[in-house]
C-alpha cells in the first residue's frame, strides 16, 4: 500500500492537467524569475500566468522549500 502524496506536492496531477505544463517547467519558471518573496512569486503567477491561488501557492511553497535544502 502507497501512501498517499500530501503537501504542495498534492495539487501536482491537477496543475498539469489543468495548465497543460509539467511541475518541472513551473519550477523552473519560479527560479528564474527575479522576484524571491513568496507572495510575490504567487501573485505574479496568478498574473502572468493565470494560475490560481492554490495551484500558485503550492508551487511556489514547494520550490521555495525544496531550494532551501540545498
Amino acid at each position: 500500500m502507497t501512501d498517499a502524496v500530501k503537501g504542495p506536492a498534492s495539487y501536482f496531477p491537477s496543475i498539469e492537467k489543468k495548465y497543460g505544463r509539467p511541475v518541472a517547467e513551473w519550477k523552473e519558471l519560479i527560479r528564474s524569475s527575479p522576484l524571491t518573496k513568496h507572495m510575490e512569486l504567487v501573485n505574479w503567477l496568478k498574473a502572468e500566468h493565470g494560475l490560481g491561488h492554490g495551484h500558485a501557492n503550492a508551487l511556489v511553497a514547494h520550490t521555495l522549500a525544496e531550494d532551501s535544502g540545498r
